[in-house]
């Protein structure tokens, strides 16, 4: 029998079989339901095409950029490479021409001179072959083709060390990304992610040689750093290339920057324990 049984004596027999807890029962199942993870964010979602007008050829013309307000930070690597979920950003921050081939990273895109628009249309725009982009995204191949528009450009017009020096950083930061997404897949070419490393070296010395150049050279902020950011990262490079007399000085001078962040300070503490680690293991 059950708790509600005589109700058929008061007309209400076809409630006798109710369940007292149904809505309760109801309401923990749901609870125990799993819920769905929400959607990754996919690269075609985070960028759109902004229009740009060429300072070397005049022509109107658009280039994909990131909406930096709808990609999510997952953080920065040792060399403050900043990593967002569903995207590399660094494949979006070339700007290139279509017409004449002028490129350069977006912070620099509209600093051209007359004389070096000049140079730019003599020695590269009169032969360069331009490839036509008609993807929804930016492969990573020609996001780095791209980069070496922007880095021949640099050297075209005799631009500043930092301009060069930042581009090389970006274009190793690219060539990481690069490796990375291979490396996410089954039975990847090992060969090229070898030969990717290599070439991310190669970009990330230069990188370093040009920033150190350009720490002595000019005035800050250098490409939107300040001393303390350029330092730090100056002295991350010196690591990488053993030059750990470089790296110790630079570091200390982070640590002890009055105006500097906790989070830097501390990036610098373990770098420098980082690089006492290795002297002792020499």
């Amino acid at each position: 029998m059950g708790i509600f049984s005589g109700l058929k004596r008061l007309g209400l027999g076809n409630m006798e079989e109710m369940e007292l807890f149904e809505a309760a029962e109801r309401e923990e199942a749901r609870k125990k339901t799993p819920v769905a993870a929400p959607p990754k964010p996919q690269e075609k979602d985070l960028i759109y095409d902004r229009s740009f007008v060429c300072p070397v050829c005049d022509s109107p013309f658009t280039s994909k950029i990131m909406k930096s307000n709808k990609a999510r930070l997952l953080g920065t690597d040792q060399d403050l490479r900043a990593r967002y979920e569903g995207i590399d950003a660094v494949k979006y921050d070339v700007v290139m021409c279509p017409i004449c081939g002028y490129a350069a990273l977006i912070r620099f895109f509209t600093n051209v001179t007359s004389s070096q628009a000049k140079l730019i249309r003599e020695k590269i725009s009169q032969t360069v072959k331009l490839t036509v982009y008609n993807d929804e995204i930016y492969s990573y191949e020609q996001a780095m083709e791209r980069y070496k528009m922007a880095l021949v450009n640099a050297v075209v017009k005799h631009s500043r060390a930092s301009e060069k020096a930042y581009i090389c950083l970006r274009s190793a930061w690219l060539l990481r990304g690069y490796s990375e997404s291979l490396r996410e897949k089954e039975g990847y070419d090992e060969k090229l992610v070898a030969a990717l490393a290599v070439q991310e070296n190669e970009f990330l010395e230069n990188a370093y040689k040009g920033f150190a150049e350009a720490r002595q050279s000019e005035m800050f902020p250098i490409c939107g750093m300040n001393t303390v950011t350029v330092d730090y990262l100056v002295a991350v490079l010196a690591v990488r290339f053993k030059d750990y007399g470089v790296a110790t000085k630079l570091l200390s001078a982070v640590i002890t920057a009055p105006g500097a962040s906790m989070r830097i300070k501390d990036r610098a503490r373990d770098m420098k324990d980082q690089v006492a680690r290795e002297l002792k293991a020499r």
